[in-house]
C-alpha cells in the first residue's frame, strides 16, 4: 500500500483540512470495499447531480435512505421470505447491504425514487450567498474609492 506526506498540503494551505481526512479515509477504506449494489453517479446540470442504485428484488419498503452528518447512508433489509419456494438457479442477490456515500458541505439531498429496480437519489449543491464571489472595493488612505480603468481581454488566435 502507498503512503502520502500531506504536511506540504497543511503548510500551504488554511481551512482544508477536509481534504486531508477525505484522502486519509479513501485509502484506509477503498481496500475491502464491496461493489454490491452497483451504482452511478451522474452529474445532471451544473449544481445538480443523481445517484443511481441498482436495487433488484427490493420493495420500497425495504429500502432506506438517510442523512447523517454529512453522510448520505443507503440500506436495504429483505423482509423473511418464502420457504416454499425452491430455486433451481438463483442469480438475483437479494443480500442486505449499507451504502455509504460522503456528501460535501453544502451538498443537500432533494429527493429519492424507486423505479424499475432502480433507486434515484437527486442532490443539489446549494451555496450560501454568504460564500458566492463578490466584489471587494478599493479605497485610497483618503477613504475615496480609487477610479480603475477595466478593460476586456480578447484571445487572439
Amino acid at each position: 500500500m502507498r503512503n502520502f506526506d500531506f504536511a506540504p498540503l497543511h503548510r500551504a494551505t488554511v481551512g482544508f483540512d477536509q481534504i486531508a481526512d477525505l484522502m486519509d479515509r479513501v485509502m484506509t477504506n477503498d481496500v475491502g470495499q464491496s461493489s454490491y449494489p452497483p451504482y452511478n453517479i451522474e452529474k445532471t446540470a451544473a449544481d445538480s447531480y443523481r445517484i443511481s442504485i441498482a436495487v433488484a428484488g427490493f420493495s420500497d419498503s425495504d429500502l432506506s435512505v438517510d442523512v447523517k452528518e454529512n453522510a448520505l447512508v443507503v440500506a436495504a433489509r429483505k423482509a423473511e421470505e418464502d420457504t416454499e419456494r425452491t430455486y433451481l438457479h438463483r442469480g438475483i442477490a437479494t443480500r442486505a447491504f449499507e451504502r455509504r456515500f460522503h456528501l460535501a458541505e453544502h451538498v443537500r439531498v432533494t429527493g429519492a425514487s424507486h423505479a424499475d429496480g432502480m433507486l434515484h437519489i437527486d442532490l443539489t449543491r446549494e451555496i450560501p450567498e454568504a460564500l458566492k464571489p463578490r466584489r471587494i472595493e478599493i479605497t485610497s488612505v483618503s477613504g475615496k474609492p480609487v477610479e480603475t480603468d477595466v478593460v476586456d481581454a480578447k484571445a487572439v488566435n
